[in-house]
């Protein structure tokens, strides 16, 4: 895939040498997908093997949206140690079972089940709506044990970071907000239906950024609840833009070519609840940075008929699973822990055209493993265009025209 690239109004270049370009400030762009950002995890162990083992994150720019925001605030955490780092990323996603991330025993899924009956059949008098279907508390707790959010603040402070951000959206505002940490250079930013806003960042925002609407209850942070990160974030790129990088790498956890389409014969009936519900997680996670890069490119083409006018280019290389995932997650069904494949039946998901759900919600050994596989060998497979991002900056470069645009 040809690399896209995208142009922003320029509000750094004045402060370069006019005659000298800059190396490029690389930028992570960590998107959402439940139990499918494993794939991630297995594209950053192919960059932690092409980097020097001793060396530093190679994206002093790390963004991340849902569960792309835990390996985001890993990473932050402790950037001079990169390899080392993503091993440890890698070594918890390798043994994950679903009982780390939310409460799946048959008897506490049971409670929630008949909590939410008698709710609706009371209509709220003898039970108030659940805050969520499925209790989280367990993913907090492994988080707050594997995620050191004062040393985010200590690497922005000594320079090895320059900024970090974990998108969540705002309930009330109906805003995505990139909640960011990052040197003092960098200012808060406002646009349409999404902004960046400047915190110390906790574990509270982890949360929010995960809270994936129905499933997992809202976080409240200040005055306002937030949820999912990729509600609302019709500019996935963005964040990291407004940051500062200049050349993006892009981890997404759909196939390249699809887009969670069926065929109208795997559709006989009605889709049953279950179906629909993969299909909005589906849209919610993958839409959006697919429609981002789409006007990245539209813009380059602009770009290119646009000299001079103050204006810097940003790449995007983005990295896209070769294999289906739901195929993928069809073939781990059985591993599902027995309370939660119940609850697939009961939702008309446990079956080969529900799978789309199931790839978002199998946090179980056997699938992650085989999608940490999946994301190291498409990785490699790309080797050259990684080695772009892991290479050592090279020196200042001539540029012989201001107005010119770069290859």
């Amino acid at each position: 895939m040809p690399l896209p690239v995208i142009v922003v109004n320029n509000t750094r270049m004045a402060t370069h040498h006019p005659e000298r370009r800059p190396a490029p400030r690389n930028g992570l762009v960590l998107t959402g997908g439940g139990a499918r950002s494993a794939y991630q995890v297995g594209v950053l162990k192919a960059l932690a093997e092409l980097t020097p083992a001793k060396a530093r994150c190679p994206f002093p720019i790390v963004t991340g949206t849902s569960a792309g925001a835990v390996s985001a605030a890993v990473l932050a955490s402790d950037p001079l140690r990169f390899r080392a780092t993503v091993q440890n990323l890698e070594r918890v996603w390798r043994g994950f079972h679903c009982d780390q991330v939310f409460r799946s025993d048959s008897l506490t899924v049971l409670r929630s089940g008949l909590h939410w009956l008698l709710a609706l059949m009371s209509g709220g008098f003898l039970a108030k709506a659940p805050r969520s279907l499925l209790d989280n508390s367990p993913l907090r707790k492994l988080l707050s044990e594997r995620v050191n959010f004062g040393r985010i603040a200590a690497s922005i402070q000594r320079g090895s970071l320059d900024a970090v951000a974990l998108s969540a959206t705002g309930y009330a505002s109906a805003r995505s907000i990139a909640f960011f940490d990052g040197g003092p250079e960098i200012a808060p930013w406002e646009r349409v239906l999404h902004s960046g806003e400047r915190s110390r960042l906790t574990l509270d925002h982890l949360m929010a950024s995960l809270a994936v609407p129905f499933l997992f209850p809202p976080v409240q942070i200040n005055e306002q609840f937030y949820g999912d990160g990729a509600m609302r974030q019709l500019a996935p790129l963005s964040p990291a833009i407004h940051l500062g990088a200049d050349r993006l790498l892009v981890i997404g956890v759909r196939a390249l070519g699809d887009r969670g389409a069926l065929t109208p014969a795997d559709y006989p009936s009605s889709p049953t609840p279950g179906q629909i519900f993969g299909f909005m997680l589906d849209t919610l996670f993958n839409d959006q940075i697919q429609a981002d890069l789409e006007r990245l490119e539209r813009v380059n083409h602009l770009a290119a008929s646009f000299r001079g006018g103050g204006l810097r280019e940003v790449e995007a290389t983005i990295i896209l699973p070769s294999e289906d995932l739901r195929r993928i997650a069809a073939r781990h069904a059985a591993d599902l822990p027995r309370s939660l494949r119940t609850l697939m039946r009961t939702m008309g998901a446990y079956n080969e055209n529900g799978t789309q759900l199931m790839s978002y919600l199998m946090f179980e050994a056997s699938y992650t493993r085989e999608l940490i596989s999946l994301g190291y060998a498409d990785a490699m497979a790309r080797r050259a265009d990684l080695m772009r991002f892991v290479e050592p900056p090279p020196a200042l470069s001539p540029v012989p025209d201001a107005t010119a645009r770069a290859g």
